[in-house]
């Protein structure tokens, strides 16, 4: 079963930047998948926030992040970065990385996606 293990956490004050990176043990499939950042703030449902289809796609965003957050693919195509710029508070919570292989991104559907990583903690304080 494929893995993903995100880094880049952290805590920041408001209008800071935190980097995250998502990284896939392996690539199942041989062309483009699915590769994504949900989050979760305390006592709220989780949340899509940036998506990208590695076969070539444009990333796309929710609107809550759309102009501040910037999703790309790294060096390798099982890896995927999310740079976070002008933080705020409401930005707090724990992202998390998922996937799907092998097809097109499945929109924010969270039942859609069959690999999930542990999640990693963001904190905007005021």
């Amino acid at each position: 079963q494929v893995q993903l293990v995100e880094s880049g956490g952290g805590s920041v004050q408001t209008g800071g930047s935190l980097r995250l990176s998502c990284t896939a043990s392996e690539y199942p499939y041989s062309g483009g998948s699915c590769m994504a950042w949900f989050r979760q703030a305390p006592g709220k449902e989780r949340e899509g926030v940036a998506r990208i289809y590695t076969g070539g796609s444009k990333p796309l965003y929710a609107d809550p992040v759309q102009g501040r957050f910037t999703l790309s693919q790294g060096n390798t195509k099982n890896t995927i970065i999310l740079q976070m710029n002008d933080l705020k508070p409401e930005d707090t919570g724990k992202y998390y990385c998922a996937a799907v292989w092998g097809r097109a991104c499945p929109g924010f559907r969270e039942a859609a996606y069959n690999s999930w990583g542990q999640g990693t903690q963001v904190t905007v304080s005021s």
